[in-house]
Parts: C-alpha cells; structure tokens; sequence
C-alpha cells in the first residue's frame, strides 16, 4: 500500500470529506465533495507535495515542505476516494481531480504528468485541473501535456491586482509576475484551445473598482475564465467562511462580469467543522509540527499570518 494510514473525517451536512494520508516521513490530503450526490457531481482535491515550499500566508501547510510526491503517491488520493462513494467512477455525471490541496503541483512535474497521464488512462471521463502559484519553470512540459489530454484544465493563484501585493501574500520569490503570467496562460490557450482559469482572492483590501481595472488590463476576457474566492482560515477556532467575505467575493466577481469574464465563485465547505480548508487542514498542521525532523521551513515560515475578513471596515468610502 503506498500509505501506512489514512484518516477520514466527514461532514455530510457540507457534502465534504477529508482524507489524511500517512507514511513514514511523508503526510499528504485530499478533499472529496459531492454536488449534490456523487452521481451528479464529484470534486477532488488532491495533494502534490507533502507540505509546500511557496509559503502563501493564509495556509497553514506554507509554513514547512518535506518533499514532494511521487505520482504513486500522487494517484493513490483520488484512486482512494473513489472507492469511498456509492457509484462507480464511469457513472459520474461530472467528475474533476484538482491538484490544489497541499502543495505546488509545477514544482513537481516529475510526479504530476506521469500522474495525469495515469489519471486520464484510469478515469477517462474525469476533469484535470492543474491550480499554481505560477513558479519560474519552462512551461513548455505543461503546454504539451495539454495539448495531449485535452481533459486537462489550468488555473493559476492570482489573488490580488499589484505584484506588491501578490509578493507580500506569495512570498516565493522565483515566480511570474501578473503580466508573465497573462503572457503564459495565452501561450497555453493558443496551444489548447481551452481558456485558463485565474484564482482571485476577495479580500477588504483589494474589491474595488480600481482592483478590477487592473485585472482587466492584465487578462483579457476572451483568453481568461475567472474564479473568485475567499479567504482561507488555517487557525483551528476561527471560522473559515463568513457573510461579508461571502459578499467580498460575490462583489467583486459582479465587478469581472460587468468587464466582460466568465465568473464563478469558489466558496469551499467544510472549512469550520471538520478542520480546514484545502491545504490547511489542522490535523496536517499538527503533523508538520510534531514531525519536525522530516520539516524544512519554507519561505514563508515566521511572516505575517493572513486571516479571513471578519467584518466590513469602518473606514468611510472602503466601498470604493
């Protein structure tokens, strides 16, 4: 078996599962949602490194990395998952493997395309979503695969409007900035025919209309689809979702629609009850503190912590 343990914790009221995997040296997780059975529609997020080098500040795995995984390892998760629900794989509706749990799946491409090519022979009918943080790498390996499997997806973790801003979220320094990545998500959407995804994360601090703007003027509407999302919560107690971070992120996603995107907002379950958002599930944290031989710390470890927006500011003109 290619973990020792595997942990299971449910939330059936969310529809939202969440597996810890287990070694010797290594811990990995996946998420398994249901929309709103598993016949209809089944999502998976599964890990790609144990632990994660590019050190985001609102996830709890960016403080420490211990290696990546092999792709074994890789399709071990959503093999797993899979044999937990009540249809088989074929009969699924819509099936989608996203590789954004823990992890930086473009700094493990030796372990991410053998993957996706494994994935795709196994379950045919499944969506591959490939979600970065956009790291300096030739992404020529990327585009190819692509082209190969036309059931694989792009997404890159935008997050914020100014490479000031995204730096102080991201604090990885080898990674593209906002304008390389518009110019690399084109290159990819030439190459396939299929629009990427950008991940933006609403926040008080970067709603506005002048956010937007500057969205716009990056990725054009006819190349780039939109995801909007919130922020996550890696504290255990503090809840991960609230009302007005539900209206910062419906907000500015009428603000991309009113430029011309194609909008959807991620607003993931399970955060608040069962211990986490994707990649930053509690019982994951406290691995990575209790095994601290197998730890190094990465970029982000002692900066700033970014949490989840509580409450509207009540600075006069925020709105703008």
């Amino acid at each position: 078996m290619t973990f020792s343990r595997i942990r299971r914790v449910d939330d059936d009221a969310q529809r939202v599962s969440k597996f810890i995997f287990e070694k010797a040296g290594a811990i990995a997780e996946a998420v398994l949602y249901r929309y709103p059975t598993f016949r209809e529609r089944t999502v998976i997020c599964c890990s790609t490194q144990s632990g994660c080098p590019v050190g985001c500040r609102f996830c709890g795995a960016g403080d420490a990395f211990v290696r990546s995984l092999t792709a074994d390892e890789i399709t071990a998760q959503p093999a797993h998952l899979l044999e937990q629900i009540d249809c088989a794989p074929d009969e699924i509706g819509r099936l989608q493997i996203m590789f954004m749990s823990m992890g930086e799946p473009l700094l493990n491409l030796k372990g991410l395309i053998p993957a996706l090519h494994a994935l795709h022979l196994r379950y045919p009918n499944a969506a591959l979503l490939i979600s970065t943080s956009a790291p300096r790498i030739d992404y020529s390996a990327v585009r190819d695969i692509s082209r190969d499997i036309a059931a694989i997806g792009l997404q890159f973790s935008v997050h914020e409007s100014t490479d000031e801003a995204r730096d102080a979220l991201i604090p990885f320094r080898a990674k593209l900035c906002l304008q390389e990545i518009a110019d690399e998500g084109a290159r990819w959407f030439e190459a396939t025919g299929r629009k990427p995804f950008f991940n933006y994360c609403a926040h008080d601090g970067n709603d506005t209309d002048a956010d937007a703007d500057r969205i716009h003027s990056l990725f054009d509407p006819a190349v780039f689809e939109a995801t909007v999302s919130v922020v996550c919560e890696r504290n255990e107690g503090l809840p991960a979702t609230n009302e007005h971070q539900r209206s910062l992120a419906s907000r500015f996603a009428e603000r991309l629609l009113a430029r011309g995107f194609s909008v959807r907002v991620f607003d993931p379950a399970g955060q608040d009850t069962i211990g986490g958002g994707c990649g930053q599930l509690w019982f994951v944290q406290n691995w990575l503190h209790d095994n601290s031989r197998h730890v190094r710390p990465s970029i982000g470890a002692g900066r700033p912590i970014v949490h989840a927006p509580r409450s509207a500011p009540s600075v006069e003109g925020a709105d703008a």
